[in-house]
Parts: C-alpha cells; structure tokens; sequence
C-alpha cells in the first residue's frame, strides 16, 4: 500500500502522451483512461484521505477485505501436547517450490513453541469451527481443551471439521513490522471435510454466501 497522498491527473506538458509526438492534452483536462476516450467521474470522497499512521483507520479500511481463516497447530516437542494458533493472514506463494505463507505478531506466546517444534499443520477452518478459532485465539489455558482432532501423515494436528489440511515446514521469517512473515514449505496436503469457509470481514466472523 502507498503511502502517497492522491494526486489529481493533471497534464504533464514536460512528457508527450502516447497520442503522438507533441500532443498535449489541453490544460485543466484529465488524460482519457482508455482509447474510448472515457475520462474519470469526479468524487469528492477520494480527494479525502487518513494517513495510514491513524492505526484505527488502518485496521478499518483493511477490514474491508474479507479473509479465510487457518488454524496453525503442532505437537510441542518438549511436552508432547498439541499447540497452535488462529491465523486470517494465510496465502498460497508458489508452486513451484509449493510453498504459503502466514503473519504472526511479535506478542504471539503460541508462535516460538509452534516454530520450535519444526513441522506445522495448517488447518483451513470452516463456518462451524469459530469455536477453534476463539480457542486458539485465547490467552493462556489449554487451548485444546474440549477440541476434537487427530495426526496428519506427518504428525500435526487436524481438527475435526477442518476443510482442509496442509503439513509443512518452516521455510523461511521475514520481519515486517510488528508483525513477521512466516514461509512454509509444503509437504503434504489433501481436501478433509466438505463444508463452506470460515470468513473474518470487518473485525468479524461471517459466512460465505455463493
């Protein structure tokens, strides 16, 4: 996202157009914005903006763009108990290696035991899972409690209900503000259960509608 206030599209008259050597657009007129010579209707609500350093404004306008959830889990090493966490930030990457990718927050307490644990599962949740998500989301307590799942082929833990599994392995952590980029390397994946997503818009969870 820029961080470049909005400009008006006034005429450069120091650049020709793609018109034609010379050709200038007559001043105060805005450049067409295809060859149909359609030109943009005015609003006054985009010539208002909030820096994006008004974090509340921030968070809002990008609430406005409606996720999926994954659960993330793993089994501890050092205790051999299951551990994850909620995550709305999930893409895939690449193919080719097969790789996706999550945002953690530096203040995650789940994350440095989900990582020490090397291999991970994320669990692509469905509409009847806000329960596991609200779990896992909590601070503190056992966030397994009550919670039914079972072992993916590499050992990580799937959620009953869980549209889908992916098992992976930590790639690489890019640090990106407050928050970090983990890449994951996928090893294993397959379809669970039928279902429509679990869906996070507007500080919210919600349903898909087709």
């Amino acid at each position: 996202m820029s961080t470049d206030a909005v400009r008006p599209l006034t005429p450069d008259p120091a650049r020709p157009s793609s018109r034609g050597p010379g050709h200038r657009h007559p001043a105060g007129e805005h450049a067409p914005s295809s060859a149909a010579g359609h030109r943009a209707r005015p609003d006054a609500r985009l010539r208002q903006h909030a820096f994006p350093s008004d974090s509340k404004h921030f968070r809002n306008v990008l609430g406005r763009f409606a996720t999926g959830v994954v659960a993330v889990t793993a089994i501890d090493e050092a205790t051999g108990e299951p551990c994850g966490l909620a995550a709305n930030s999930f893409t895939s990457v690449s193919l080719d290696p097969p790789l996706v990718a999550f945002c953690v927050a530096h203040t995650s307490t789940s994350w440095p035991r989900v990582k020490a644990a090397g291999r991970l599962c994320v669990n692509v949740l469905a509409e009847t899972q806000r329960h596991v998500c609200d779990r896992l989301a909590a601070k503190g307590g056992d966030k397994f409690a009550g919670l039914s799942w079972s072992l993916s082929p590499a050992g990580g833990p799937v959620f009953d209900g869980t549209l889908a599994w992916l098992d992976c392995t930590i790639e690489t952590e890019l640090p990106a503000g407050d928050h970090v980029i983990v890449v994951a390397r996928v090893h294993g994946l397959d379809k669970h259960e039928d279902g429509d997503p679990l869906v996070f818009f507007r500080g919210d969870y919600g349903r898909f509608h087709a």
